[in-house]
């Protein structure tokens, strides 16, 4: 490609204006692109604050619907529903229970919003009783065993009127055994959104409140990403496909947009980011003092999201992006 220099070519004529800026724009955010990421525990009329996420809470039922409500009005299709039960054990049988608190909520859910795109997170750290995806014995995390109650978990989702199951966990072969257990089950239509390339990251703290989900002992390493590993998340996300993936993710989305654009250019599947806790925390703090334009470099974050190839952004401030946007 040949460009002509100064003064035959200025690119600043494409910028004096908004009109015209927005005219020539490469990458755009739409509303469309949205999920509200949301944590559900029982109850009625439960606004529990998370301090560590301000403005985010763990809500009972009547209120997730609500505040999904809410972000609808505003314009986002869709909200990724996480459970926080009352009670865990060593099997994690709230995570399957017909009246478990993802079951109640997304039965109310369609309900009461039936457009609204319901996707399920599919893990069980939040109801095992030690805080670990999976099956552990002698301190060690289980893949092979896992795999039966992630099967059941999705598919006790898709019962209850998930739009769209997402499995969290890590474990190997996690999307095979799910995709098996909705087709076995009559949800064979039931999309799957991998988390595909989830890493360990230290950019989860705030949400280890959130979902209540911190494990007892260790650490999710042995399952999780390891954040020096580029071609890895390769090899995990064509896994992951083969195994019936619909939708693949990368977590966390800032860190890690030289992924989001590898694994876009090299699969062309629809790609998630998800803008975890931590960089939904730090905008929040750094605009409460005044130290930042939080919506500006909110707004800007999504934007380099979207650049490096994601088509769906998960973020905690989708309400209000969706009000910016308009």
């Amino acid at each position: 490609m040949t460009i002509p220099g100064f003064p035959i070519y200025r690119p600043r004529r494409l910028r004096q204006s908004p009109a015209l800026r927005r005219l020539v724009a490469e990458t755009h955010l739409n509303v469309d692109q949205l999920i509200l990421p949301l944590f559900a525990r029982f109850g009625k009329g439960v606004r529990r604050p998370i301090e560590a996420m301000p403005g985010v809470f763990q809500l009972s039922p009547d209120e997730v619907v609500r505040e999904a409500a809410r972000a609808q009005a505003a314009g986002v299709p869709a909200i990724l529903l996480f459970g926080v039960p009352d009670r865990k054990d060593a099997r994690a049988s709230g995570a399957y229970a017909k009246n478990g608190i993802v079951q109640q909520t997304v039965r109310l859910l369609k309900k009461e919003l039936p457009p609204l795109l319901v996707i399920t997170d599919v893990c069980l750290c939040e109801y095992m009783e030690h805080g670990h995806c999976g099956i552990v014995s002698s301190g060690k995390i289980l893949n092979d065993p896992s795999l039966k109650l992630l099967a059941r978990t999705a598919a006790s989702h898709a019962e209850a009127g998930a739009d769209i199951v997402a499995p969290s966990d890590m474990m190997d072969g996690r999307v095979a055994a799910i995709r098996a257990a909705l087709d076995e089950n009559g949800f064979t239509d039931t999309p799957i959104m991998s988390y595909a390339a989830k890493f360990a990251s230290a950019f989860y703290g705030p949400f280890r409140e959130a979902a209540e989900s911190a494990p007892k002992f260790g650490d999710r390493r042995s399952y999780q990403m390891d954040a020096a590993n580029a071609n890895e998340v390769l090899r995990e996300v064509a896994l992951d496909i083969r195994e019936g993936a619909d939708i693949v993710m990368v977590k966390p989305a800032l860190a890690y947009l030289d992924l989001i654009h590898r694994v876009k250019t090299e699969f062309g599947y629809p790609t998630a980011a998800y803008s975890v806790s931590a960089e939904h925390a730090m905008i929040k703090a750094a605009g409460a003092r005044g130290w930042i334009d939080e919506r500006a470099v909110t707004l800007e974050s999504l934007l380099a999201m979207r650049r490096a190839g994601a088509d769906i952004l998960i973020t905690y401030a989708a309400t209000d992006v969706a009000k910016w946007l308009k």
